[in-house]
Parts: C-alpha cells; sequence; structure tokens
C-alpha cells in the first residue's frame, strides 16, 4: 500500500544520511601527509555535491508524502508527518555540516600553500644571505671597496620580520588543530637553524668588514703621510741637487 512504499522511501532517505554522517563527519580523520589532506578536501567537496543532489530526492519524497496526507484519513496523518519533519531536519543538518567542513579543510588547505609560500621566499632571501657571504668572504681593495661590500651586505640584511611572523602564525593555527604537525615541526626546525645560522654569520662578516675598514682606512692615512714626507724630502733632494751640494753636506735624513 502506498503507506508501506513511503515508509520505505523516507527509511532510505534516513539510511543514506545516517552513512554520509559515519563517512564524512563521525570518523577520525588524522592528516598527516598533504597528499591525506588534500584527498580529504576532495572527498568532502563531492560528498557535499552528492548531498545536494539528493535535494530532488527529498522534495519528491516531501511531495509524495504532503499529496497522501491531502487525501488519507486523519489516523495516517501524525507519523508519516513526523517521519517527514524528521527527514528534512536530518537531511538539512547533513548538508550544513558536509558544507561547514569542507569549507573548513579548504581553508586548512589554502593556510597550508600559504605557509610553503612563505617559507619559499624566506628561503630565497637566506640563498641571497649565503651567495652574498660567498662574495665577501676575502673582499680584495681599499676603504672604499670593503665599505660597498658592507653596504650591499646590510641592505640585504634590512629584511622585513614580516614573512617569518606569518610563517610562524601559519604553523601555530595548523598544528594547533593537529594537521600537518609533525612535518610542519619539521619544516621549521630546518628553516629556523638555517636562518639563526645565517643571520649570526652575517653579524660577524659585518664586524669584519668595519674592521677591514678601519684598518684600510689607517693604512690609507699611513700610505698618505708617507707620500707627503717623500714628496717633501724628494724636493729638498732634487734642490740640493740644483745646486751641487754633496751628500755629505746636508742632515742626516736627507743623506
Amino acid at each position: 500500500d502506498k503507506t508501506v512504499s513511503l515508509r520505505k522511501d523516507l527509511s532510505e532517505m534516513h539510511e543514506w544520511i545516517t552513512q554520509a554522517e559515519e563517512e564524512y563527519l563521525e570518523r577520525d580523520f588524522e592528516y598527516k601527509t598533504p597528499e591525506e589532506l588534500q584527498k580529504a578536501v576532495e572527498e568532502l567537496k563531492r560528498a557535499k555535491e552528492e548531498a545536494l543532489q539528493k535535494e530532488v530526492k527529498v522534495k519528491l519524497i516531501t511531495d509524495s508524502v504532503n499529496n497522501f496526507i491531502a487525501k488519507a484519513p486523519p489516523a495516517a496523518h501524525e507519523a508519516l508527518k513526523k517521519e517527514l519533519d524528521v527527514l528534512i531536519t536530518s537531511y538539512q543538518k547533513l548538508c550544513s555540516r558536509l558544507n561547514g567542513k569542507w569549507k573548513t579543510l579548504e581553508e586548512v588547505w589554502a593556510c597550508w600553500r600559504e605557509l610553503l609560500s612563505y617559507l619559499d621566499a624566506e628561503n630565497k632571501w637566506l640563498n641571497d644571505i649565503e651567495l652574498k657571504l660567498k662574495a665577501t668572504e676575502n673582499v680584495q681593495g681599499g676603504a672604499e671597496e670593503i665599505s660597498e661590500s658592507l653596504d650591499s651586505l646590510e641592505r640585504l640584511m634590512r629584511h622585513p620580520e614580516d614573512n617569518r611572523n606569518q610563517i610562524r602564525e601559519l604553523a601555530q593555527t595548523l598544528t594547533d588543530g593537529g594537521i600537518l604537525d609533525e612535518l610542519i615541526n619539521e619544516k621549521l626546525e630546518k628553516f629556523n637553524t638555517r636562518w639563526e645560522e645565517l643571520h649570526q654569520e652575517a653579524v660577524r662578516r659585518q664586524k669584519s668588514l668595519e674592521q677591514s675598514i678601519q684598518s684600510a682606512q689607517e693604512t690609507d692615512k699611513a700610505l698618505r703621510l708617507i707620500q707627503e714626507s717623500l714628496a717633501v724630502i724628494d724636493k729638498q733632494l732634487t734642490a740640493y741637487s740644483a745646486d751641487r751640494v754633496d751628500a755629505a753636506q746636508v742632515p742626516q735624513e736627507a743623506q
């Protein structure tokens, strides 16, 4: 009879909702790799779309029950109407929860991709620091050349902290949720170790270059004084030579 058929449709829809809840909402998920996380995002998207497609089936059941109630005796109304209300409520709740979880995981995936982007940018900067340290390892020339090397290193070191702060915050957000925590901690430890080592080396190189500049300036000053002194002596000797003065007749330093 019609009541049995309607109850069968209601029951099948209830079973599908329960199965979807168990599969996508009540099962514990662990995201230890990016592949697992990405797969979960794709699965929930499919589940959300499948649930939305069931809206046609729910509407057909609703119309069938309402049409039956309109013609059936009042005694048959209450139980069927209650079952229909429970079904509609359960279905709407399922759609809402699936959509909410999918959006959350999409945000988590976007957070992971953003973290990788910031790490990539900072590692490229660290590569530049590394190259600059090698280039300034044995700087040749006078105070001016060394000063140029120091200026270029200092310009590179004036790097904003924004990216590093973003890395810290994004990593904290993900690991607080237990998502990719081992992988993120491993990447952060590697990045922070490299950052500290290169930063300390850069500070040491800056001090070394500053000392080299000071030494070069002192050398330049000493050479200038010697040159000035030699110029004076050369002038005196030229004058003595022009006057045909014997070496034994001039002061000791001129001899």
